[in-house]
């Protein structure tokens, strides 16, 4: 049985039913199985309950409608949340802000955004000081000293030998948590070749396959970076998320270091962070993680 496919319609039907009353009974029927034997098999494929799943696509777009200046009990209804409070207290718990927080913190990106400008009006990092933890996921070989390596990384998910390496990965080592980390392995010669390794974090490496890569990172203080937000839910290519993405790390290097009172840990890596935030909104973002010591 190709539980992937039917996973995928499952997936489309959430998606075309996300604002109607949809309930683990309802997508199962629809999809042919039991109730408990979905939700069973959702769960593996997709490392989230299959609600927890609804929840969090209701939010991410729900998110992206607080800019338009409709009332937020409004937007709660609409998206199947019972009350103003629910909605409000779901919304802080998943991202750390309460509705009215989020639009004034990410608002005026979208009054001032520009790609040629982005170090005017990037956010101030935050720093964290992050465990140990280890990644496991497939590999590109690209240069970076090419115009195309941005090009590469970003096109790398959609279809690569005519696999989506995402789903696969997903469902071959069913991570606790959503989010993909992106790793650039430089190689040991001096011309920019690199392997870039887009993957996400795991226990252990039991799941591994032959043709998958693994990478310990050790305990390092960052400077994590959230790109300006851009509307990439007609970027089919994502093409202005990339250029976005390509941007900001060159303000990190050329303005954010030389004005900060940190230099770069050049015993550690850097890396990107890509969850939710990241698929088809009005308000991509995505986080650098920047390996940082005091002066």
């Amino acid at each position: 049985m190709n539980y992937s496919k039917v996973i995928s319609q499952c997936i489309d039907f959430i998606e075309e039913n996300i604002k109607d009353d949809l309930t683990p009974d309802l997508i199962a029927s629809k999809c042919g199985y039991s109730t408990f034997h979905f939700c069973r098999i959702f769960n593996i494929h997709k490392g989230i309950t299959l609600m927890d799943y609804i929840r969090k696509r209701r939010l991410s777009l729900a998110s992206s409608e607080l800019f338009d200046g409709r009332k937020v009990i409004d937007i709660a209804l609409e998206y199947g949340f019972d009350t103003q409070n629910g909605f409000c207290k779901a919304f802080k718990k998943e991202y750390g802000f309460s509705p009215t927080q989020y639009i004034k913190r990410m608002d005026g990106y979208f009054q001032k955004q520009s790609l040629y400008k982005i170090g005017g009006y990037i956010m101030d990092p935050i720093i964290v000081k992050k465990p140990a933890f280890k990644i496991a996921g497939y590999g590109i070989e690209t240069n970076i000293s090419s115009g195309n390596y941005t090009k590469d990384v970003a096109s790398f998910w959609v279809n690569y030998n005519g696999e989506n390496l995402e789903s696969k990965m997903y469902d071959i080592l069913n991570p606790k948590k959503h989010g993909e980390v992106g790793l650039c392995i430089p190689s040991n010669n001096q011309n920019g070749d690199a392997i870039y390794l887009m993957g996400v974090i795991v226990d252990d490496f039991d799941r591994v396959t032959e043709d998958m890569m693994t990478v310990d990172i050790p305990e390092a203080t960052y400077a994590v970076f959230t790109t300006p937000p851009v509307d990439t839910s007609e970027d089919d290519e994502q093409i202005i998320f990339a250029n976005v993405i390509k941007e900001t790390w060159k303000y990190i290097f050329e303005e954010w270091f030389k004005d900060s009172k940190y230099v770069f840990d050049e015993s550690k890596m850097d890396f990107e962070f890509y969850d939710e935030r990241c698929h088809w909104r009005k308000d991509t973002v995505m986080d650098i993680y920047i390996p940082v010591i005091e002066k």
